[in-house]
């Protein structure tokens, strides 16, 4: 049986840029473990698999995998898909087009509002289906500096320092001086454990206030070698629990925030993820991931 599938460049508005996310559209019949094992195929950070819906008035069910392992949400395939199943069913249009598409995921219903452009990268922009909330401890400044090949002093800016939240999935956030020194950070597994706890496959996200655009907030590299990912060109699930490093340093005004995280730069696929927080109270009461994603690629699996 033939399996169509897309592979598209997500967080960009241009080829060979961005976070690079394969969706398999005929996705039903498959089990876990060739689902996994397609995933092992493409060797991209995300791999979606697309399934009837559960309820007839959302749009899909969504499968997502890394080289590894399923997980129960992620940004960018989230992003890719939604502008993906908007173009299928739209096509091209010499307007702007509107659409939203409705996502079942394992963390739950995911609402997307996607705007098409003729002969341009689409834009989606979710709710975060579940708001930031703090993680595990993680380990001491040492041990986090010598897992990111860094020295302690190069470990937190500001009053920021480093945290764990989760939004989905938990990640670590280990704030650095500048943009010099997450360039040179590089992932160090024997130190994995010791430094974020659990089996050492935590994903880690290193973050600075410089940036390298104009209307950048900040910088950012995520690393996740348990996952299968030496490195993530553009983390949208990310992106989602750090509103809750957000919210906790910087300590936001009431009101909507717009900010812009620059990732992929390090690794020559420059990406651009929209983070919106409405803050009441003082609280996290809503965030938003915002993107563009092209197509680059179509075919059949043989599978």
């Amino acid at each position: 049986m033939a399996r169509r599938f897309y592979v598209l460049d997500v967080f960009t508005n241009q080829a060979l840029a961005g976070n690079p996310l394969a969706v398999v559209l005929d996705a039903e019949g498959l089990s876990d473990a060739r689902m996994q094992g397609i995933a092992r195929e493409f060797n991209l950070s995300e791999t979606v698999f697309v399934l009837p819906p559960e309820n007839p008035a959302h749009s899909a069910k969504l499968r997502i995998f890394t080289p590894t392992k399923e997980l129960p949400f992620a940004g960018h395939p989230t992003v890719g898909t939604a502008i993906l199943l908007a173009r299928q069913r739209f096509g091209d249009t010499d307007d702007d087009q509107n659409a939203m598409v409705v996502l079942e995921e394992a963390v739950g219903n995911v609402r997307c509002g996607v705007v098409l452009k003729n002969g341009a990268a689409g834009f989606a922009e979710f709710d975060v289906p579940r708001l930031a909330r703090p993680a595990d401890p993680l380990g001491d400044k040492d041990i986090i500096a010598a897992s990111l090949s860094l020295e302690p002093n190069e470990i937190g800016f500001e009053n920021h320092r480093p945290s764990a939240f989760e939004s989905g999935v938990a990640f670590a956030f280990v704030p650095v001086a500048n943009l010099e020194a997450l360039s040179r950070a590089r992932p160090v597994q024997a130190y994995w454990q010791d430094a974020y706890g659990g089996d050492g496959g935590a994903p880690v996200y290193v973050y600075c206030r410089q940036t390298t655009t104009h209307d950048g907030t900040f910088s950012a590299r995520m690393f996740s070698p348990g996952m299968g990912i030496y490195e993530d060109p553009a983390t949208g699930s990310a992106a989602a629990a750090f509103a809750g490093v957000v919210r906790h340093f910087d300590k936001p005004t009431d009101g909507t925030h717009y900010l812009r995280i620059e990732q992929g730069y390090d690794m020559g696929r420059p990406s651009l993820i929209d983070l919106e927080l409405d803050i009441e109270g003082g609280a996290l009461h809503a965030a938003r991931i915002g993107g563009q994603a092209v197509i680059v690629s179509k075919g059949d699996l043989f599978i």
